[in-house]
């Protein structure tokens, strides 16, 4: 009997292996197969408001570039094609695009990694040919709390070297989220998003930088026209005021406005155009609610505030935005693309004017959550993909 019993376990310890050894080295050719290179696509439907909703083809495909990214929040291109990537942890990498080749690059500041906050945006300087300076958007732990926090480096091969601290958000708060940060360069100034920090009321308050875009000069200065400059009690930095958590900024390269994405609360994501010393209502006039239900504020709409270009209910979970004006994508030109993590989609919005015309929701059925969206130097359309993926756009 005992001979049996050892006979039978040696044969499982046998059996055991084999299939262990297959699993392995199925695993290493899973991974392997995107890892470092292009990876699998997933076709792009139109009309697919939610991930299960059946859509329409469009004759594009999500291409797989990078797998295994540890949270990516941000990202920005170098003029000679390489592409800078942020995880939220406290990495920067860059991603070489001839293999898909990651590098990750030393002397980053130390970040406040918890909840919402860690390395969020990456901008690299329109002169960086000549000046090789990047700016970061991060959050860090200060007495009381942690904030939102902006410096600028130079990029020496893989090293940064110079870092300035530019600005810090005061003051700090315990709460973890609604950090804003996203980063935008026009015209020598630089223009900084500032969640409210999870205190509703503050984005009203201008003693805080809490729910408000800044304007600096691209060294960190406050230019002299800014709309609060000599107001006794008010941050000099301020912009516009009023915003719940801005997640994304870009400009609009037909009309030169910029434009500003931002959460709501349950419903009420807004797309607004920035204006100098604009109130954008938030918590006073909102299209969202709390969550599980409840009035906010007085309503959607109050005399003296903004009204957003474009509302989202139920909320998209607006991320980063850009737009699009080249000629990759047939009949595309000019779109603003709006990246959503809640709805797990990219929506496309075609311009009209100064405004929007008709919406088309793109990547419902692929359960990502879309962080980021931008057009690479190539004429394409790259997305970061929450905890997972670098993704490019292409025609099938």
């Amino acid at each position: 009997m005992y001979r049996l019993w050892k006979s039978t376990m040696s044969y499982l310890r046998r059996v055991f292996v084999v299939l262990a050894t297959f699993s392995c080295l199925f695993f290493i050719s899973a991974c392997t197969a995107t890892e470092g290179g292009a990876g699998e696509s997933e076709p792009l439907l139109e009309g697919a408001a939610e991930q299960s909703g059946p859509g329409q083809p469009t004759g594009l495909q999500a291409k797989t570039l990078l797998t295994w990214l540890r949270e990516p929040w941000g990202m920005d291109f170098l003029p000679d094609g390489r592409l800078l990537l942020t995880e939220k942890e406290g990495v920067l990498k860059i991603v070489t695009p001839a293999d898909w080749s990651t590098v990750d690059v030393g002397g980053l500041p130390e970040v406040f990694s918890e909840g919402q906050g860690g390395l969020l945006d990456v901008l690299v300087h329109p002169d960086f040919s000549d000046n090789g300076l990047i700016y970061l958007s991060y959050s860090i732990a200060l007495d009381g709390g942690s904030t939102t926090r902006v410096a600028r480096a130079r990029l020496a091969g893989e090293q940064l070297e110079g870092l300035e601290v530019l600005f810090t958000a005061l003051p700090a708060y315990n709460e973890r989220r609604h950090y804003g940060s996203r980063l935008l360069l026009d015209d020598g100034y630089l223009y900084i998003t500032v969640g409210d920090r999870g205190n509703r009321k503050l984005a009203q308050d201008l003693s805080t930088h809490n729910g408000k875009v800044m304007r600096l000069t691209e060294s960190g200065g406050t230019p002299e026209d800014n709309p609060f400059v000599g107001q006794a009690g008010a941050r000099q930095e301020i912009y516009s005021y009023g915003h719940r958590n801005p997640q994304g900024i870009a400009k609009n390269p037909v009309t030169g406005a910029i434009w500003v994405a931002e959460h709501g609360p349950q419903g009420g994501d807004e797309i607004n155009i920035l204006k100098a010393g604009a109130n954008y209502g938030w918590p006073v006039i909102t299209y969202g609610e709390e969550y599980g239900g409840g009035k906010i504020g007085e309503g959607t709409h109050k005399e003296g505030l903004e009204q957003p270009l474009v509302y989202y209910t139920p909320s998209l979970g607006v991320g980063g935005i850009d737009f699009y004006v080249g000629d990759h994508y047939p009949q595309w030109q000019p779109s603003l693309l709006v990246s959503g993590l809640r709805l797990k989609r990219l929506n496309r919005l075609e311009l009209d004017g100064e405004g929007v015309g008709r919406e088309t929701r793109l990547l419902g059925n692929s359960d990502m959550r879309i962080r980021d969206v931008q057009v690479g130097p190539d004429g394409l359309i790259y997305l970061l993909a929450d905890r997972s993926r670098l993704i490019r756009v292409e025609i099938d």
